[in-house]
């Protein structure tokens, strides 16, 4: 059966979710699928709340300790929860899963960035070691739909930030899944006019990061997209709330192996 990936970005998260379930019923009638979030606005809108002013570095947030204490307050305490009661009533069978259940998403430590002359310390962020997806293969299995958010775990069970873009990324490769969709606000790649791009190349791509109509959480996105090409998933779309199904309003990325 097909296996698609779903990650959807934490600012939609905030929004009316109809246009989500629909698009996740509809593959769902033919596909095993994954949803994995993040929600970056909601622990920066609690951190400010706290009176906590996060720091973002390239599209990175750098965790401190009391960062990640709010992420897992609001990621997996409130956004997770809050997604599987909303699936449910959307008739969807849903499971709530961190990177530390199961020990699905294994990180370690992120060493220090070399970036701008300057040397970034990203505190409690993780980078990605390996996946375990025994408990999330069964419940794709079971006809279940996985949840799944940071954060990740280390070998000692410590929990570090990992990047929700990543995780999507990473589980894609591990259950060698056929598509990955990525659900932003814009709907899609922007040019340097703000005009929506259907079918974006990995070369316009880097045109792009060095013209800067490509930055930040967008570049992030891009670089996973390409990246999971690379790796064997067939297909790559960055799309809007409403297309995660019909592919209607969004951009599909296009590797090197694409006449």
């Amino acid at each position: 059966m097909k296996r698609i990936v779903v990650k959807i970005g934490g600012a939609l998260l905030n929004a009316p979710l109809d246009e989500l379930w629909s698009g996740l019923e509809e593959l769902l009638f033919g596909a095993e699928v994954v949803l994995v979030h993040g929600g970056g606005p909601q622990t920066t809108e609690m951190a400010i709340k706290l009176d906590h002013e996060p720091i973002i570095v390239q599209g990175r947030r750098v965790t401190s300790a009391l960062d990640l204490d709010i992420l897992k307050w609001v990621i997996r305490g409130e956004l997770n929860v809050n997604l599987v009661a909303a699936a449910g009533v959307a008739g969807i069978r849903a499971v709530g899963m961190s990177g530390a259940d199961s020990r699905l998403i294994q990180v370690e430590k992120r060493p220090l960035w070399h970036l701008e002359d300057q040397e970034v310390d990203f505190g409690h962020v993780g980078d990605f070691v390996q996946a375990d997806v025994t408990a999330l293969q069964a419940l794709l299995q079971a006809g279940v739909l996985p949840v799944v958010c940071p954060p990740g775990v280390d070998a000692q069970g410590k929990l570090y930030n990992i990047n929700a873009d990543t995780v999507a990324l990473e589980l894609a490769s591990a259950i060698q899944a056929d598509e990955l969709i990525l659900v932003t606000e814009s709907g899609g790649v922007l040019d340097a006019d703000q005009h929506p791009i259907r079918r974006l190349r990995q070369r316009h791509a880097i045109e792009g990061v060095g013209s800067g109509w490509i930055a930040g959480g967008m570049k992030v996105k891009t670089d996973i997209g390409f990246e999971a090409l690379n790796r064997g998933v067939s297909s790559v779309w960055i799309v809007a709330l409403g297309s995660v199904s019909s592919k209607q309003k969004g951009t599909q990325l296009i590797g090197g192996h694409h006449v």
